[in-house]
């Protein structure tokens, strides 16, 4: 059945590409966010354990509003690990780092999947796309505002 929603089939591949690679920076953060937050140790543990609980609670419910609006638009939402390893740009954790080295870790990719949304916007923002332009800007506020509140957290 064809999709009648004011964007052309151009438009809402495009869009739905961009979301692809935001779903898959978006969960391969939420399984590093969640690695740290079995793994964690030191004097910070209880009060950074409580913190990257909160986070990957937070991506756990943006993944499946992402995937939904990829649904929404026509395409279907990558969902594996291959295809996520593909199209994201988060590095995964191979070990257990320290602490810190955690925080400092997730302060990167936390700006790598705001340039992400950032960049899947343009698409969206040019074919007048409102509803997935409200959902990026969500995503930059989260993770813009988690990427300051961690980096605070470094500073002495």
């Amino acid at each position: 059945m064809q999709i009648e929603i004011g964007l052309s089939d151009k438009q809402r591949e495009l869009i739905a590409d961009g979301l692809a690679h935001l779903l898959a920076d978006s969960y391969t953060l939420y399984i590093k966010t969640h690695n740290y937050h079995w793994n964690v140790t030191g004097p910070q543990f209880k009060s950074l354990h409580e913190l990257f609980e909160e986070h990957y609670l937070e991506l756990a419910t943006a993944v499946d509003e992402i995937a939904e609006r990829i649904r929404a638009l026509g395409h279907f939402a990558p969902g594996s690990y291959k295809e996520f390893s593909r199209l994201t740009v988060i590095e995964e954790e191979a070990g257990h780092p320290a602490a810190d080295l955690m925080v400092r870790n997730l302060v990167t990719s936390h700006e790598r999947v705001a340039k992400t949304a950032r960049q899947a916007f343009k698409s969206a923002d040019e074919a007048g796309d409102e509803p997935t332009c409200d959902l990026l800007t969500v995503r930059m506020q989260f993770h813009e505002k988690t990427a300051w509140m961690l980096r605070s957290m470094l500073e002495s």
